[in-house]
């Protein structure tokens, strides 16, 4: 029952979103086809999943392949055109700029002298001279120094982001006005300005306000990242031997008694306990070797151990200012791509292994807990599921492990890997949303699996907010990066949502 309603949520968006795309022409069009194309493979796979029909591996990844490549042209098409059309709106607004600015000045000029004779006159403060008071009071206000603020007010231009008004914020300031340019290049020809005036003192920030237009924050550069602690570092040794010891402990459970009560037989545990952490330190690798890429500093991961599959993995923070989206996607997404990827290859070499005698015996009923490690085993061992006992290779049971950690931490939720990828793609908005939508759906979860209260609550406490903003906030990823975030929220959903009992059956999973 649940698949078809997945598929009717499905359809029903891209229905609303046809609508909605209609009346924004070709550009529209082609975006909600792009949506379709990203989409297709998988109302394909899941309506014939719910019919009783799989396809095998091959099959399953010819289709990904096929529409992640067409989703990436046809992105490049819509960015085409769309630069077309910018090309042609920002031709006439700088044909009209000029002419546009001298009438204004004049009336402006005009308006001032009216008013500062009839001051004389009638012995009162000019309008024009009471709203420039208001202004120098409020960038009095902020903690940045006034010669400072005159010369920051020096950077921006009508070719870049045109300023209209200076107000405080926080320690810094926030200046509102007109961005002339594509935010990436302005961002560059004002940060390399404010370095040019100012040193390292300050950064600068290009984000949306909220009312969706662009302004510039420029902040002390006090106000960095701070770098982790002593004492953060000693915990995080702490944590990662507790890790090492729920491993352990998952292993020992695996092989059928407690590791804590009988820890002379962890060599027993070992193989699998260093395969969980193989996944672990694999998620690790991925994650810092694109970090290091772009400069990132990150902080030591801090893994959070549980005895049921080992670790729910790690929580790492930045320790550096972020200088765009898809410098944030990259490092987010690279370690659940190396966990995962090293995860899924185990769990398919473990069922390629997997043979009648095999070390573990699994009731058939547990491959009902992940649609995709049920589709993978249905595809792999084919009418042996339909067995009470599936005798599987370890190799299988580690790879499953490896994806429950990878899917975890890729909920679209604050601070996980899975939020900021939602963040980076889809802006602070819908993350911020997607955090609460998350929340709620685990708590209701928990009514039936006690493990989701216990996520929903670390999320809460440690991980609900959303990442910092980049220093270019604008600038979206490619689409290239869209697509593999986007497969990346899907798997995630495939491994953490269980089978139905009766697709199930209808699939030849269980007795």
């Amino acid at each position: 029952m649940f698949t078809p309603l997945i598929l009717l949520a499905a359809i029903a968006i891209l229905v609303l979103g046809f609508y909605r795309a209609r009346p924004y022409g070709k550009l529209g069009m082609l975006a909600w086809f792009q949506s379709v194309v990203l989409m297709a493979p998988w109302l394909l796979f899941f309506g014939l999943f719910a019919a009783g029909v799989y396809l095998n591996l091959a099959g399953i990844l010819l289709m990904i392949v096929l529409s992640v490549g067409l989703y990436i042209y046809l992105g490049r098409q819509l960015r085409l055109m769309g630069q077309d059309e910018l090309r042609v709106k920002g031709a006439s607004t700088l044909a009209s700029t000029p002419e546009a600015s001298e009438s204004a000045d004049g009336a402006k000029n005009d308006a001032k002298n009216d008013a500062k004779t009839k001051a004389d006159e009638d012995g009162e403060t000019p309008p024009l001279a009471k709203s420039q008071k208001v202004v120098e009071t409020t960038e009095s206000m902020t903690s940045i120094p006034q010669e400072d603020i005159s010369l920051i007010e020096e950077i921006f231009g009508v070719d870049t982001f045109f300023r209209t008004e200076t107000i405080p914020y926080q320690e810094g300031a926030i200046f509102k006005g007109n961005l002339r340019g594509s935010p990436e290049e302005t961002y560059t020809k004002l940060a390399s300005t404010l370095q040019d005036k100012l040193a390292d003192r300050y950064r600068l920030f290009l984000i949306e306000s909220p009312e969706n237009k662009p302004v510039v924050i420029v902040l002390p550069s006090s106000a960095d990242p701070t770098p982790t602690t002593i004492r953060q570092k000693i915990l995080a040794g702490v944590l990662g031997v507790a890790t090492l010891v729920t491993s352990l402990e998952a292993g020992g459970i695996l092989m059928e008694f407690d590791f804590f009560q009988e820890p002379g037989r962890f060599k027993e545990a070992l193989p699998i306990a260093l395969g969980i952490l193989a996944v672990l330190i694999a998620y690790e690798i991925g994650r810092r070797i694109l970090a290091q890429r772009h400069q990132i500093k990150l902080s030591p991961p801090f893994f959070i151990p549980t005895w049921q599959i080992g670790s729910f993995g790690a929580l790492t923070r930045f320790e550096s200012l972020l200088p765009n989206r898809s410098v944030l996607f990259d490092v987010a997404f690279a370690g659940p791509a190396a966990g995962g990827l090293v995860s899924l290859t185990l769990l398919i070499l473990g069922l390629l292994l997997s043979h009648p005698g095999s070390f573990f015996q699994i009731p058939a009923e547990f491959f009902q807990g992940s649609a995709l490690v049920g589709a993978l085993a249905r595809v792999v061992l084919g009418s042996a599921l339909q067995q009470s006992l599936v005798d599987v290779h370890p190799l299988a049971v580690i790879g499953w492990f490896g994806l429950v950690i990878t899917a975890i931490n890729l909920m679209p939720a604050g601070q996980l890997d899975g939020g900021r990828v939602v963040q980076a793609i889809y802006g602070r908005k819908v993350a911020g949303r997607a955090t609460v939508i998350t929340l709620v759906v685990l708590a209701i979860v928990s009514f039936v699996n006690p493990l989701a209260l216990y996520w929903a609550i670390l999320i809460l406490f440690l991980q609900r907010n959303l990442e910092r903003p980049s220093l270019n906030e604008l600038t979206e990823p490619d689409d290239t990066r869209a697509a593999l975030g986007l497969l990346a929220l899907f798997l995630m959903l495939a491994t953490l949502l269980p089978l139905t009992p009766s697709l199930a059956g209808r699939l030849g999973i269980g007795t």
